[in-house]
This record gives structure tokens, sequence and C-alpha cells, in this order.
């Protein structure tokens, strides 16, 4: 099948549709993300037009979009995989947690209320708030069909959450509602994949059976031949192909979706950093607080030869630290009352009266502050900040969501924003300026920074910048690479994620499942759901 063939067929009026997938997980944490980029990746070098969709993603890791839309971190991350702009038709649905009951409801990219999972998913006796949306979310997803070739789906958890099935906009009731063939991908590296895959599609009724093509597994160490017979009993056992095996990798530092997958007291993932370029590392503690948002805005900072990035939760794993990162957290206040109540707190205190650097970002840039006001994300009324930088931080309504663009320490950088809690700067010294040198965000008093913009990071001269103020404040004989360009790694990244797709999947087979659906006559599996 050639590539130019893709997306001839129509929908009414003859309009034009792409092919499609879905790229559902026996579990959550599955590779499902990763899949999907890679398989952006292959087609789009194949020459393929193609876009990234979740119809819902719970993550607090989020982006924003050209237009100003929020969406989920890794849909952003599978658009650049395909080489398209991101936009909310990618990811209409986002929740995003605020306790273990609750989440924001973002649709098409702006916030429209809080709800309790059962007011979300409903209690049985009607309708919740997500079933309501499944027009949208097809709607969306037809939209992008009518654009591109191909439109590669990401699903959630596991489509086998029978308890969830009737709700379901994400994994089967999207794939039925839009006719998309399913491959479902399972982490061989955690053990039992075969009864994972035998059980998740024995536990769908015939109709969602019907659309579940084969399977893809994911994290294989060792000598494939020893994994065939058991993919050949599996075929026999379910009628259904096994479309690849990928090897384990690593270092891949894709970013995550719903959770951190380190120790706490780990190096971030399982990258390898890289020698020093100067004579000495530089070390960073980013303080893992609850709620934790947008972690990835120390990704670039992992990237550097020579700096080692560890997740803290202890007053003693801060003190030799080079320095301290605050990141960004869905409840600031929450997060200070953990600052506080670990020790972490009077701990960043005494560092401050030291000189020593600390960096506090969105969330944590507001608990850094004097005094901050929140009716909105936690309704605490008013609470005393650790009144390390001289800023008042009030919580309004309206979300602010925006991609700026200024200036630090001499370099251009880009950033996002994503918050509630507006700033008053009542002193210090300017951290973000504008093209006039005005101050455009954030604070900066001694060796204490902090900035609302996430993703800053990522801007390679304003990077190599900040952390030679650090090291030069920390009296590190470190010197940043001249080098590092974080795109550029990014990009590699995504190569071999394309790589792995290329290399170790039935490609020919899943061109054909792509723009003809799933293969007719799949057998059933009993038992199924009713």
């Amino acid at each position: 099948m050639s590539e130019g063939s893709m997306g001839e067929g129509s929908m009414g009026g003859g309009r034009r549709r792409g092919g499609g997938l879905l790229v559902a997980g026996t579990t959550s944490d599955a590779g499902k993300s990763v899949v999907t980029a890679g398989i952006c990746r292959w087609l789009v070098r194949r020459g393929v037009k193609v876009a990234p969709f979740k119809g819902q993603n719970m993550s607090l890791n989020s982006f924003v979009t050209r237009e100003g839309a929020e969406i989920g971190r890794a849909q952003a991350m599978q658009a650049q995989a395909a080489r398209v702009e991101p936009t909310a038709l990618m990811n209409p649905v986002l929740l995003k947690p605020g306790s273990d009951r609750s989440s924001q409801v973002v649709l098409m990219g702006r916030p429209v209320g809080e709800l309790s999972a059962r007011g979300y998913h409903g209690d049985g006796a009607g309708p919740g708030r997500q079933e309501t949306l499944l027009g949208t979310v097809v709607e969306c997803l037809e939209e992008l069909r009518s654009t591109y070739d191909a439109v590669i789906c990401e699903g959630a958890g596991s489509p086998a959450e029978i308890n969830l099935r009737r709700t379901d906009i994400v994994n089967m009731g999207i794939a039925r509602a839009a006719r998309l063939p399913v491959v479902v991908v399972g982490d061989i590296d955690r053990g039992g994949v075969f009864a994972s895959f035998f059980g998740t599609t024995a536990l769908l009724s015939p109709e969602d059976q019907a659309l579940v093509a084969g399977y893809l597994v994911n994290k294989f160490r060792g000598d494939v031949s020893l994994l065939e017979p058991g993919l050949e009993m599996l075929r026999g056992l379910t009628g259904r192909a096994t479309y690849g095996v990928l090897p384990f990798r690593h270092g891949l530092g894709i970013d995550e979706e719903d959770g951190l997958r380190v120790s706490l007291r780990g190096a971030v993932r399982e990258s390898v950093v890289a020698p020093a370029y100067g004579e000495e590392v530089l070390r960073v503690a980013v303080c893992a607080v609850p709620l934790m948002s947008n972690f990835t805005d120390v990704d670039a900072l992992a990237a550097e030869p020579g700096v080692v990035v560890r997740f803290v939760d202890r007053p003693d794993e801060i003190a030799d630290a080079d320095l301290v990162i605050v990141p960004g957290t869905r409840g600031t206040v929450r997060a200070l009352a953990w600052l506080r109540e670990r020790g972490l707190a009077d701990a960043l205190l005494r560092r401050a009266a030291e000189g020593r650097p600390v960096l506090g970002i969105c969330g944590g840039y507001q608990l850094l502050g004097e005094h901050i006001e929140d009716d909105v994300e936690s309704r605490a009324g008013a609470v005393a900040g650790l009144g390390l930088l001289p800023v008042r931080v009030e919580f309004a309504r309206e979300k602010t969501l925006a991609r700026p663009v200024g200036e630090a320490l001499g370099e251009r950088v880009e950033g996002y924003e994503i918050h509630h809690g507006v700033a008053s700067v009542e002193g210090g010294d300017p951290f973000l300026l504008d093209s006039g040198g005005r101050r455009l965000d954030g604070c900066r008093s001694g060796q204490v920074w902090g900035t609302h913009w996430h993703g800053s990071l990522e801007s390679d001269g304003f990077r190599r910048a900040f952390l030679r103020a650090v090291a030069t404040a920390a009296g590190r004989r470190y010197v940043p690479a001249p080098d590092t360009s974080f795109a550029t790694l990014r990009e590699e990244q995504l190569d071999l994620l394309g790589d792995l797709i290329e290399e170790h999947a039935d490609t020919d087979a899943l061109l054909r499942l792509i723009e003809s659906g799933a293969p007719s006559g799949l057998p059933f599996i009993a038992p199924g759901a009713p």
C-alpha cells in the first residue's frame, strides 16, 4: 500500500476522511504515549500527514498551544513527533487532579469547572459529565481526520476497565464511535504480558472485541526468538496477531503523562549524566511537592553535561545542592504546608540567608512570596508565604494561559504560562523582561529567583547563562557546554521512537490497519462483557 492511498475515503457529502488507529494498553504506563509518538514519527518520515489524538487525558503535565489552549503535554510531544503544531482538537478533554477525589475539567483548552469523580463519571443512576462529552470528542477526531491522512489515537489506562465502560470516551467508546482498529500495548518488563493481552480482550464485549486487531509487546529484554512460541500460542488463543516486539531502551526522556517514574532519591528517569564540561558538576535538587505539575521543566537541566538532577523530599537532601528548584504544583497552599511539615521550608530559608540559589517555577514561585490570597484553588483564604521574594499573590478565577517571549540575563527566553495566581511584585529585581527592558514576569531577590513561565530552561542561551550564575553563586567550577541544543536532543529522542517502530514492528500490517480498519472475522473470546 502506498502512502498516497491513505485518506481517500469519505464521510457524508464526499468529505475526505483520513485513516485512524487507537493505541490502547493493558495498564496505565504500558507505553501508549511513546508508542503513539513513535508511530507518528515513523509515518511522517514516510511522507504521511499525521496527527495525534487523545479524547480524554488525566495529567498534571500540560502545555499551552499557539491559540492559548491547554492540552496534555504528552499530546504536545506527539504533535512534535508528527511535525505539526499542537491544537486543542488533539486533546479535547483534560482532567487535572486537585485531590484524590476531584479534578479540574479543561474542555477544548479552557477550564470549565471542578468535578468529583462521581460527578464526572456518573453514579449509575444517570449520566455524568463524561458521557455527555462523547459527541465533542468524536467531532474533534473527525475534524482531524478530515485534515490529515492519518490520526493516531492514544487510549487511557486499560480498555478493560469494565466499571467505566458505559461512560468511556477515550478507549473502546471512541473506537466504536469512529470505527477505529485497536492495537493493545503490553509492558513485558512488568511480567504477565500474555495473561494481560488475553484478559484485556476477553473482558470486552463482542462489539468491542471486533475492533481489537492485535497486540504490541513493549520493553522486551533479551532474545526475541525465546518469545516467539508464546506469541504463536497467543495467536492461537485469540486469533489475533502481535504487530511487533519493541526492545527496552534507556534514556528516552520523553515527557511523562500521569506520574513521575523515578525514585525521589534517584536520578531523573534513567538518563545517564554526561561528563562535566568544566571541572565540577552542578547538583540540582527538585522538591517533590504534592500535585507537582510540569516537572518536565527540569528536563533541559538534566540534558546538560555535568548537571545532576534529583527529586527530593527531605531537608538533608538539599544540603549539598547547588540549586534547589521548587516546581509547579496544582496545589500551591498544600505544597507550602508540605514544605513546612517536612522541614524543607526552614531549609530554604537558611539557603536564602546564606546566598545559595533557589528557583521557584509557577506554584513554586507563588509560595516563595510574602502572601497568598486563595479563594479559588484551595479556598484557604489568606496564607503567609515563605517571604523569600517581595511578591503578593491573589488567585483569580480566570486561568492565565499564554505563550510569552522575553529576555533574561541578556538572552532570549520562550515559555508558557498556566496559572490562576496573579503576582504583584513589590520590590526586588526583575527576572524576565520585554524587548524594551521592562519587567515582564518574575522576580529576583539575592539568589532567590521566581517565574510563572514553564519551559524557560529549554531556551539554550538563557539556560547556559542561568547555570553560569548559579555556579558562580555556589562557588562551583562548573562550565555549561557551549553547544547543547535541547530541541535537537528532543528531535533525536523522537527519531529513536520512530526507529523502534520502523525496525521492530510490522509496519506493513500497521499501515493496512490505519487505512482499512480491523480485519473482519476476528473471533470472540469468552466470557466477554455484557
